[in-house]
């Protein structure tokens, strides 16, 4: 008791009790917002799985009218209502597809970019890449669908999945954007990286193509 006494009558004491209880506080704190965004997640994979089985729907005979729009806007809903979501990249993937089968290729670029910037990675990350260069080319732009293209294959290896199809996307999009000797050198390079690609024959006949047109 003489013991307590004396740490009570130090005056390190209440300095000391006044730490614990913001340290107590602190973490109290950091409980409800670590389950604050446990639950905000929840809600968020809850919510996009509901739309994105939506979305799943688009292209079915069966579909009723206006399924697609529906999507859309579950997909958009997400988004804005939980930003951020781990999730996040896959919703404006799904949205970026969605847009780009309405024919809407700005609005399914957008969606595309903001996959890549919530942190898209793998194969998301080429997927967006190539969605954003396929929407330049349905507007014919050749030029930046070239160089999204080349973007999306950027870090890849031969034999990682999509590297040949973004490859060739890139080469036929410099073909189209007028400059067929950059389409050749990559077709070429292709065929000496992957001389085995079930696509050789293929490449080789562009090859030939783009070789005899004039001027080449």
């Amino acid at each position: 008791m003489i013991y307590l006494e004396q740490i009570r009558e130090s005056r390190w004491f209440k300095p000391g009790l006044q730490a614990a209880a913001g340290v107590a506080a602190v973490v109290v704190l950091i409980v409800i917002v670590w389950a604050w965004f446990g639950w905000q997640q929840s809600r968020g994979l809850t919510a996009l799985a509901a739309a994105s089985q939506l979305a799943q729907q688009v292209d079915k005979p069966d579909t009723p009218p206006g399924t697609r729009e529906r999507a859309i806007q579950a997909l958009e809903v997400v988004i804005a209502d939980y930003p951020r979501m781990a999730a996040m990249p896959q919703a404006a993937y799904q949205l970026g597809n969605l847009k780009y089968s309405a024919g809407q290729y700005a609005a399914a670029r957008a969606a595309y970019e903001l996959a890549l910037a919530k942190g898209a990675s793998g194969a998301l990350r080429t997927m967006a890449g190539m969605g954003i260069g396929y929407a330049w080319e349905a507007e014919k732009n050749y030029s930046a669908a070239a160089q999204a293209h080349a973007a999306a294959v950027k870090g890849l290896r031969p034999t990682d999945f999509l590297y040949e199809e973004a490859m060739m996307a890139q080469a036929r999009d410099q073909a189209l954007a007028g400059n067929p000797a950059a389409g050749v050198e990559i077709y070429e390079r292709l065929l000496r990286e992957l001389p085995r690609s079930a696509h050789a024959d293929d490449l080789r006949n562009r090859v030939a193509s783009l070789k005899s047109r004039p001027g080449q």
